[in-house]
């Protein structure tokens, strides 16, 4: 199934989030993608596999399903299922070697931010923190050893859109590799491979998941040589995602289409409610058009998501807002159908240092709110009688 029709065209993203990856199952048809638990596969005679399993960390059954559907989603070339959304990050940064340069948003998510400064840059590898609004700017900051550009858009916590066709055009100029982390968009909203970018990764935990229930991560390539370099480090460095939780992010998968309309529809009305109470200070929310990136982003993407972030000033009035949300809960992550509220600072930023904080727009009043898909009208009651007690 998901094979492309008699005319040639490419099936429809929900089409493909239901039946890409050989979905039902070629041996007995089962319609749920079976769940392959195990660790190793027995071989017909010596050198001679079945379908070419041996091991669970080299290639699963039910893991290659998940693979080829995010590769199909994104317009890829292959798909790579990891352990979380940092294996994937970290196996992408393998790429690399002692003495090279990654020009990297400002404000990305506070975990790749430790990864790539605390961790990576051990290995000689260098960082370039930028603001990436601007095609002299980033081009200024281009060094002769420099490698690869790492992107988020919409940025994590700030929501700042990042233009890709102006990114990739200096990229090419300048031969170096593009990575984007497209999680707050999934590929429903945002496919960065049709603007030039060469590797797509995920944190399958958030959307793509979308039920809280599973942490995962997924990379997609968009040529045959980073392909083959993909499925060396993944099988190498064993940051493969396991037979199960790619069963539970492929569950997910399905409802993808229906969940990021929902996801934006309440997320649009939250920001503009936000945006008309007295008590907040600022609302960053790409669908608004006093949004600085809003035209970017309705050029280059087909919604804008469904989190919005809000200021409101001081961390006292942050965290009074933060502690009397009754349908909202407290917690780090993202995407799930349970609306969650995060205070980026102390949580899900946490590691990154305060004065980095404070230089991008990260400060002690700003909250993350991950819209669900409850009831608008509850949604925007619960923001309303917690304002109050700011």
């Amino acid at each position: 199934m998901a094979k492309k029709s008699r005319s040639g065209k490419e099936p429809e993203l929900e089409t493909l989030a239901i039946h890409a990856g050989g979905r039902p199952e070629g041996t007995y048809g089962a319609v749920s993608t079976p769940i392959y638990q195990t660790s190793t596969f027995a071989f017909e005679a010596i050198g001679k596999t079945r379908g070419g399993y041996d091991y669970s960390r080299t290639a699963n059954p039910t893991r290659k399903v998940l693979e080829e559907t995010i590769a199909r989603l994104e317009g890829g070339k292959a798909g790579f299922a990891c352990a979380t959304g940092l294996a994937a990050a970290t196996t992408v940064m393998h790429l690399l070697r002692a003495g090279d340069h990654v020009i990297s948003g400002d404000d990305i998510y506070g975990g790749t931010f430790r990864l790539f400064q605390n961790i990576i840059s051990r290995s000689g590898i260098e960082f370039t923190f930028l603001r990436l609004d601007d095609r002299a700017k980033l081009e200024a900051a281009i060094r002769p050893n420099t490698r690869m550009l790492w992107l988020e858009t919409p940025s994590n916590p700030l929501l700042n859109i990042i233009d890709l066709e102006m990114v990739t055009g200096v990229a090419k100029k300048h031969r170096l590799l593009t990575v984007i982390d497209n999680t707050f968009s999934s590929p429903y909203f945002l496919k960065p491979v049709e603007f030039g970018i060469d590797l797509v990764v995920h944190s399958t935990t958030k959307y793509l998941n979308g039920h809280c229930d599973v942490v995962g991560g997924a990379i997609v390539t968009t040529t045959d040589e980073l392909t083959e370099r993909m499925q060396f480090l993944v099988n190498g460095l064993g940051t493969c995602a396991s037979p199960f939780d790619c069963w539970l992010v492929l569950r997910g998968i399905e409802t993808l289409a229906v969940r990021m309309q929902r996801h934006q529809e309440n997320a649009g009305a939250v920001a503009d409610y936000l945006a008309n109470h007295p008590k907040v200070k600022r609302v960053y929310y790409p669908g608004l058009p006093s949004h600085p990136g809003h035209e970017i982003a309705r050029r280059q993407m087909k919604g804008f998501g469904g989190i919005v972030t809000f200021e409101l000033g001081d961390t006292g009035s942050a965290t009074r807002f933060l502690e009397n949300l009754e349908i909202f809960t407290l917690a780090e992550s993202l995407g799930g159908v349970s609306s969650l509220a995060a205070h980026p600072a102390t949580m899900t930023h946490a590691s990154m240092p305060e004065e980095h904080r404070l230089k991008v727009g990260i400060s002690g009043g700003l909250v993350r709110l991950s819209v669900g898909l409850e009831n608008i009208r509850d949604l925007v009651a619960d923001i309303g009688q917690a304002l109050e007690t700011v």
